[in-house]
């Protein structure tokens, strides 16, 4: 029975947090109303509250629906051949990257945090993508620093140039495609584009 309800539980976050990500998506952050997502969900406000402290605890879990640590990519990529080259690595990584972002829900949840949400309350938009950008960069330079180390990196660029490159690229590159996701394909773009600097950065 407690696994029942445990079941049933999770069942009924993950119908509020589909809910959110929907009204999110058409109204904006700060004109929806945890009341508005609950009846959205077919429930009541007191199953937001029992999950959820407040509007910022809810959207903070919908946007870790969609978070992908650049570690856990290169963890993937290394375990499928621990042999791989640290600039093959992270040219792999980001390829994985750009598949999981053009699936619908990856690409409305982003598309929240960079184009429909507003400072509100307890919600800064802004520091929660520099949080995510500050660990990505961090995680990458690592790697970067590794493939210097191998002598793989170009002698005229640094580790921390080689992170913000790609870190600069891909940023133009999510915000070009969720401004108008139709114009182009994100796997294709990116991986050209991605292709193209790892080329320019080795030796």
């Amino acid at each position: 029975m407690a696994r029942k309800t445990k079941a049933e539980a999770a069942a009924t976050r993950e119908a509020l947090l589909d809910a959110a990500e929907e009204v999110f998506f058409e109204k904006g952050v700060a004109r929806t109303s945890l009341e508005q997502i609950a009846r959205h969900a077919g429930l009541t406000r007191g199953a937001v509250y029992w999950h959820f402290k407040n509007k910022g605890d809810l959207f903070m879990a919908l946007v870790e629906r969609v978070r992908m640590p650049f570690q856990s990519l290169m963890e993937e990529v290394n375990n499928t051949d621990p042999t791989i080259s640290p600039l093959e690595a992270i040219r792999l990584a980001c390829h994985a990257g750009l598949n999981r972002l053009e699936q619908p829900s990856h690409q409305r949840i982003l598309s929240i945090l960079l184009h429909r949400c507003e400072f509100f309350s307890d919600i800064n938009p802004i520091e929660m993508q520099d949080e995510i950008s500050e660990e990505c960069f961090d995680e990458m330079l690592l790697v970067f620093q590794l493939a210097q180390q191998q002598h793989l990196l170009r002698d005229d660029i640094t580790p921390e140039v080689a992170t913000r490159l790609m870190q600069s690229t891909l940023g133009g590159l999510f915000h070009d495609w969720l401004r108008n996701p139709d114009a182009f394909s994100l796997r294709a773009r990116g991986a050209e584009l991605i292709d193209a600097l790892i080329k320019m950065l080795q030796r």
